[in-house]
């Protein structure tokens, strides 16, 4: 029995093309795994916190020798939830990535859901040949929405960098396996919105069989 964290950012669930795909990758995964545990992240509506000026104060505390109680509320209470939500990252086994593009990358919600995964001890480690990734068998996939087209080496592909980034997030991580899901082009071909739309939902169903 497989984890799955379906990871979304999108704060319109009604008119959103990558939660309509996502989902329908999600309910095609549930058929072909029933016994599997799907767990739902919508980012918009957890408590996810940015590395702030309290992050940096308990990190440089920490790190100095002072004890976590003795850190301020705040700064307790900041990197305790970062800290369970990288112990959740790491105790799942696949891992469903679901955005919009804006502006070129994803939400800054699913930047700082990052932020608090990438620690060394658990997701990565420092080694004296440099950092190794401690996911190896683990599997990603990253759904995502676009007005034009980028990701499939369209004339704008050079300006996407939400994929990519997570890409490299993933390859710095040593998941093995991560593929996408692109949605592309529903402004620029507006009126094939819903044709494009049908045909990722095709492609994300076929994926999930194999996910």
């Amino acid at each position: 029995m497989a984890k799955v964290l379906y990871i979304t950012a999108h704060p319109d669930h009604q008119n959103s093309y990558s939660l309509s795909v996502g989902d329908e990758f999600i309910k095609a995964y549930r058929e072909a795994n029933p016994h599997d545990v799907v767990l739902y992240l919508d980012l918009y509506q957890m408590n996810i916190p940015q590395i702030d000026s309290d992050v940096c104060n308990g990190w440089g505390k920490l790190s100095s020798g002072t004890p976590f109680h003795q850190l301020k509320k705040e700064e307790q209470n900041k990197l305790n939830r970062m800290g369970e939500l990288v112990d959740q990252f790491v105790d799942a086994d696949k891992y469903v990535f679901v955005n919009p593009m804006w502006n070129f990358s994803f939400p800054p919600v699913m930047k700082a859901y990052i932020d608090s995964i990438c620690v060394a001890g658990k997701t990565f480690k420092y080694t004296n040949n440099g950092p190794i990734g401690l996911l190896k068998d683990k599997k990603a996939v990253h759904i995502q929405a676009s007005g034009n087209f980028y990701a499939q080496g369209g004339p704008f592909a050079e300006f996407e960098i939400g994929h990519r980034h997570l890409k490299k997030i993933m390859e710095f991580f040593a998941v093995p396996s991560f593929e996408g899901i692109f949605i592309e082009g529903v402004a620029a071909k507006a009126d094939q919105a819903p044709a494009i739309k049908e045909k990722s939902i095709q492609y994300a169903r076929e994926l999930a069989q194999k996910f």
